[in-house]
């Protein structure tokens, strides 16, 4: 049952998102959605692990222990948040509900939804569609059950903003018995990220929160575009995995598939390193001859003339120009685009190269406006036909924000 706002106004939200072999955690007070305490397990199961616990107006407080396990590393964390002096609550009762990242729902799951077994049955049914991460997600989930027994835990999915998409733009042209056989389809991924912004830019710029038409660039080394309406999800380019979409730090996005075939007739490699190849060492790393994934080291290279840095940062922005008009395409105009991530919010270089290619729309950059980092912010001119924001991502927010609405 819904509380009232009195009720939620008073609850602390234990955000968790973990991953193969770490865990990071904020502690949020939803009166006013401010971070209580942060931090970030290291190295789970692996030698030197770590606890960086940073707690809002005290000193950072480090632990280096032996982690063997995801439920050794939360019991760490909860001892954290209560410890006398590097502490931030007096007991784990002030916890009202914990909010889980969990990245793959299958097509079992179109929101987000409150922890049963069923919900834990579904998570693990997924772990095929999700290898590094659902383990991990579901071992975090059962950690905080037995460290907290008979708290809400609430799983938030990376899917299910894509879970609004209609048939024509999810469903992939192979024969129909896969998708039935093993729910083989686009979903997306960053969605409470896609989910956060695009609902955040409707209000921040003004749109009609019903038909507000918004694409959100999602740009850092893993890299996303979705387009939304009213908030609702009608496309975005990452497909049944991460990798399809975007050129990004070290995945190649879209490639035709004879690609793959090719090269591993030639390197006689099998499939599961040519994916590996795809998803580790593409992308712009592979691009540039292997400078680097850091879109920093690329823009320094290029800045000196290294041409494979140069071609690897132009065919970067000329792929999200080209999701950018296809998306404008699709949903018959746009009325915002919002860059958000490490490099749509950093980069002001990056932001102007994309938005120079969408002067056909009526785009304007304020290079005034634009020279920011990090700051929600519109930073088109005035007489722009299509409004352009900076806006940071706070998916630790919405995860938070949806453990309320649930509760």
């Amino acid at each position: 049952m819904r509380r009232t706002n009195q009720e939620d106004i008073r609850m602390k939200v234990l955000v968790m998102n973990c991953g193969s072999s770490s865990l990071k955690y904020q502690l949020i007070d939803m009166e006013n959605e401010s971070v209580i305490a942060k931090g970030l397990c290291e190295r789970i199961g692996i030698d030197g692990s770590k606890l960086t616990h940073k707690p809002t107006g005290k000193d950072n407080y480090e632990v280096e222990s032996p982690m063997p396990d995801h439920t050794t590393a939360i019991k760490m964390v909860m001892d954290a948040l209560v410890d006398p002096q590097h502490g931030v609550i007096a007991s784990t009762d002030e916890i009202s509900a914990v909010g889980h990242r969990v990245l793959h729902g299958g097509i079992k799951f179109t929101e987000s939804i409150v922890v049963d077994q069923k919900v834990k049955d579904v998570i693990r049914e997924c772990f095929d569609l999700g290898p590094l991460h659902n383990p991990a997600n579901l071992m975090g989930i059962e950690a905080c059950e037995e460290a907290m027994p008979g708290k809400p835990n609430v799983a938030v999915f990376d899917t299910t903003f894509g879970m609004s998409m209609p048939e024509k733009a999810y469903m992939y042209a192979i024969p129909h018995e896969y998708y039935e056989k093993y729910s083989i389809r686009r979903y997306g991924f960053h969605g409470t990220s896609h989910m956060f912004v695009s609902g955040e830019v409707l209000k921040f710029a003004g749109l009609d929160p019903e038909k507000g038409k918004v694409i959100v660039c999602h740009l850092g080394n893993g890299a996303s575009i979705s387009a939304s309406i009213g908030g609702k999800c009608v496309d975005t380019s990452m497909g049944l995995t991460p990798l399809e979409g975007l050129i990004m730090g070290t995945r190649s996005g879209d490639v035709d598939p004879a690609v793959l075939q090719f090269i591993m007739n030639k390197e006689g490699i099998d499939v599961n390193e040519m994916l590996n190849i795809l998803n580790k060492k593409s992308g712009i790393l592979g691009m540039s001859g292997g400078i680097s994934s850091d879109f920093r080291d690329i823009e320094a290279a290029r800045a000196k003339g290294d041409h494979l840095a140069t071609v690897a940062m132009d065919a970067y922005i000329y792929r999200v120009v080209k999701y950018i008009g296809a998306y404008t395409a699709a949903m018959n105009g746009v009325d915002a685009i919002a860059f958000t991530a490490g490099v749509g919010e950093n980069d002001k270089g990056t932001r102007k190269e994309i938005c120079e290619h969408l002067s056909y729309l009526g785009v304007k950059i304020d290079d005034e406006a634009n020279d920011v980092r990090g700051e929600a912010r519109i930073i088109s001119a005035p007489d722009s036909k299509v409004k352009v924001l900076l806006y940071p991502t706070n998916e630790e927010l919405a995860i938070a924000r949806e453990t309320v609405r649930l509760i």
